[in-house]
Parts: structure tokens; C-alpha cells; sequence
């Protein structure tokens, strides 16, 4: 693995914050369309959102096929993500987003304890602003629904 964040592969970080663009738009659509249209955006960012979720818990799976002494963690808490961000797409979206919201949360506070163990330390910056900006927008537009 590589040991700053300088050496990691540059389309990572590019498409990392491109798909901040979606909760962004989506945050602040949920604010100015009309009413009957809000269901559509609600769902495309509820939709955006558990996606990116489970993504968040492959990763776990991804990094587990890569240890040297096997551990159940990696490929539990990946399933147990992909579970959660299920049962929040099939939320009402008020409640659904924010459940998406505490999930980029809790994975960034599971992903501080166990990345570095896993090889993946070096991309701890990025996921902090991503899950912080994801969950900024899951959160607000919650607010707005």
C-alpha cells in the first residue's frame, strides 16, 4: 500500500468527489422544486445515497480477500453496511436519508479503527470529507422533506 496520500491513483480522489455532486444537487433540490416533483428528487438522492453506502461496506469485502491472517470483521461489517443502507432506500425518505446520514458516519468511525490495519490508512482524509459532505446533504435535505 502506499504510504502517502500523494502515491494513490489520482481518478480515486476525481471520482470520489465527483459523486458528491449528486447529494449536493439533491440536497438543494429538495428545497426548490414543487411539490410534485420532491418524491422524484427524494428518491433519486435516497437511491444515490444507500448506493454509496453499500459501496462503503464492499469496500470492507474488497479489503478482506487482501489479508494475510483471515478475519470474519471485514466481510460481517460490509454485509451488515449493505443491510442498513438497504433498509433505509425503503425508508420514507425523511427518514430514510437520515439513516444514510448516521451510516457515513458510523463507517467513517469504524473505518478510523480498522483501515490502517487494513492497508487502507492513506485514504482516511478523503473519506473523511466525503462522508462528511454526504452525510451534510443526506441530513439537510431530510430537513427539508
Amino acid at each position: 500500500m502506499p504510504n502517502s496520500t500523494t502515491s494513490l491513483n489520482p481518478m480515486a480522489p476525481r471520482l470520489g468527489y465527483a459523486g458528491l455532486l449528486p447529494f449536493a444537487l439533491g440536497a438543494a433540490l429538495v428545497w426548490l422544486v414543487r411539490p410534485e416533483v420532491l418524491p422524484y428528487v427524494s428518491l433519486g438522492l435516497q437511491a444515490w445515497a444507500g448506493l454509496v453506502v453499500s459501496l462503503l461496506g464492499g469496500v470492507y469485502w474488497g479489503l478482506g480477500f487482501r489479508q494475510a491472517v483471515p478475519s470474519p470483521f471485514p466481510f460481517a461489517w460490509g454485509s451488515l453496511v449493505a443491510a442498513v443502507a438497504w433498509v433505509g432506500a425503503v425508508m420514507p425518505a425523511h427518514s430514510g436519508l437520515v439513516v444514510h446520514g448516521v451510516m457515513f458516519l458510523v463507517c467513517y468511525g469504524v473505518d478510523r479503527r480498522h483501515y490502517k490495519g487494513l492497508g487502507a490508512g492513506d485514504w482516511l482524509t478523503m473519506r473523511f470529507r466525503l462522508s462528511t459532505g454526504a452525510a451534510l446533504c443526506c441530513f439537510l435535505a431530510a430537513q427539508g422533506l
